[in-house]
This record gives C-alpha cells, sequence and structure tokens, in this order.
C-alpha cells in the first residue's frame, strides 16, 4: 500500500471516531516558556505584548508575574526562576547586574512610568486642585508602599513637594505594589489613591472612575529597567523578547498605556544603592 493510500485510509478510520484528519500541530511539551518578571503598572501593557509576541513566536509561551519590583528583587536574589526581570525602579536590574545576576549587555530603559491621582466616579472631588486629596472627603488615601515600589516613593516626594504629606500621612493605606493601590481606590477601601498612568488608562479603570496627572517635576523620574538573568532558562526567547520590546511595535504598546519613552539615559543616574 502506496504513502498516500495510508494516509486516507488513516483520516477515514479517523473520521468515523470523530476526530477526522488534522495536521499535526505543536505539542504543548515543546513550547518554551519565558517566566517574566513584571512590574505591577505593567498589566495591561504587558498582556497586550504577550499576545503580539506569542503570535509572531508560536512556539514560546510568556508566563508574566506581576508584583512589586522590590519583592522580585529580593526573589531573584534569591534563587527564583525568572528569565527576564522588568522593574518600575531601574536601580534594582542594575544591583542584579553588578552582582552577577543579570547579563550585563541586557540592562536598558525600556519607559519611564507617570504618577496620578485617581478617584471613582462618584467621587465628591473635583481634582482642580491639590488640596482636595487633604481635604474632609478624602478618610483614606491609598499610595504603594514605599518601601518596595518606586512609585511609592513618588508619592511621597509629590505630597511632601505640595506640603501636603504631614496633613495626609495618618490617611495613608499602602498597597503592596501599585496595582493594589488602584484596587483599594476601585474598591472604596480609600476615596482616592495616587496611581501608575498606566493602571489609569486602562479600560476597567476609566469606567469606574477618573484621574488627574501629577507634575513631574514634583517627583523624580520613574525611570524602569530590564535585564535578562543570568540563570534564564530559555536564553535566545529571552533576547527575542528583551528585542521586542524596544521595537517600534512595542513602543507604540507602551504609549498607548501613558509610559513615556528614555530619551537617554540622563533619566537616571545609574548608581546602584549601598
Amino acid at each position: 500500500m502506496d504513502l498516500c493510500l495510508r494516509w486516507l485510509l488513516v483520516c477515514l478510520i479517523g473520521s468515523l471516531w470523530g476526530s477526522g484528519c488534522r495536521k499535526p500541530s505543536t505539542s504543548d511539551s515543546t513550547l518554551r516558556e519565558l517566566h517574566i518578571a513584571a512590574a505591577a503598572d505593567l498589566r495591561y501593557a504587558f498582556e497586550e505584548l504577550r499576545t503580539r509576541f506569542e503570535a509572531a513566536h508560536p512556539g514560546v509561551r510568556v508566563k508574566l508575574s506581576y508584583g512589586s519590583s522590590g519583592q522580585f528583587f529580593a526573589q531573584i536574589r534569591n534563587g527564583a526562576p525568572f528569565d527576564l526581570y522588568f522593574s518600575a525602579d531601574a536601580d534594582y536590574p542594575w544591583r542584579l547586574v553588578s552582582e552577577g545576576l543579570a547579563v550585563d549587555t541586557s540592562f536598558f530603559l525600556y519607559a519611564v512610568g507617570q504618577l496620578v491621582v485617581w478617584v471613582p466616579s462618584d467621587s465628591p472631588l473635583k481634582l482642580e486642585t491639590w488640596e482636595e486629596v487633604a481635604g474632609p472627603h478624602v478618610r483614606r488615601l491609598a499610595i504603594a508602599n514605599p518601601q518596595h515600589a518606586p512609585y511609592g516613593r513618588a508619592a511621597i516626594a509629590v505630597l511632601q513637594a505640595l506640603g501636603l504629606y504631614e496633613r495626609v500621612r495618618d490617611r495613608l493605606v499602602l498597597g503592596e505594589n501599585i496595582a493594589q493601590t488602584a484596587q483599594f481606590v476601585a474598591s472604596g477601601a480609600a476615596e482616592a489613591g495616587l496611581i501608575a498612568l498606566s493602571l489609569a488608562l486602562a479600560p476597567e479603570m476609566q469606567v469606574r472612575g477618573r484621574y488627574r496627572p501629577l507634575p513631574v517635576d514634583l517627583y523624580p523620574p520613574i525611570a524602569q529597567g530590564a535585564v535578562i538573568l543570568s540563570r534564564a532558562r530559555h536564553r535566545p526567547e529571552a533576547w527575542a523578547f528583551w528585542r521586542f520590546v524596544q521595537t517600534s511595535e512595542g513602543r507604540q504598546v507602551l504609549t498607548s498605556f501613558g509610559f513615556v519613552m528614555p530619551d537617554s539615559m540622563a533619566l537616571w543616574t545609574g548608581r546602584p544603592h549601598g
């Protein structure tokens, strides 16, 4: 029996059993999984980037973990098995490079984050003046924990610059990361919050509330950096995603979610702490 006849017979038997004759597909066991630790402000932008990257690389599946940049830094130092690390604070990945835990040639600034005041749609705050966040309608003001999250440190800086910190310090509710901070306000656990513009622009947040950008000259630039980790299991795929984020397509996605593209290293001193 020649090969063509054998193939037709297989198809016929398969159709009788309901499976039909399908083209061979890539087995799940052959997919390369790329594990990425990503700052919480990247949640919506990176879901879009993942979809586009996987469409162009059908043999790769991107596994994203979102959270606090500082906590990821600690986990990576303790051996967490990530391939790439996208931090909201450029200092963390640079420190990994200096400790030999990341590929030195992979360090790059991929975005600059922006801070906004966000309130629910039914809030009495009009956000016409910054004084409103320290007014009687705000019993709890949500910010990210400054010990773990750069957005938290930026929030403290801007509140101090506006002369409001001492008035609101006892009302502060700390989220472990900027996504949890946004959830505090969206759920009603706080009346207002200082969150990332990238989260305020998410469709579900736009439906539920409104925001006003804070003056960028009142807080240090939230320069965000990334690296490929030295223990990356799938190094070629890691470099492929690294390059994709820097393409015009990748940059356009980040820009659409409110990130500013870094024009120079002047945005960040590059000096590790300690």
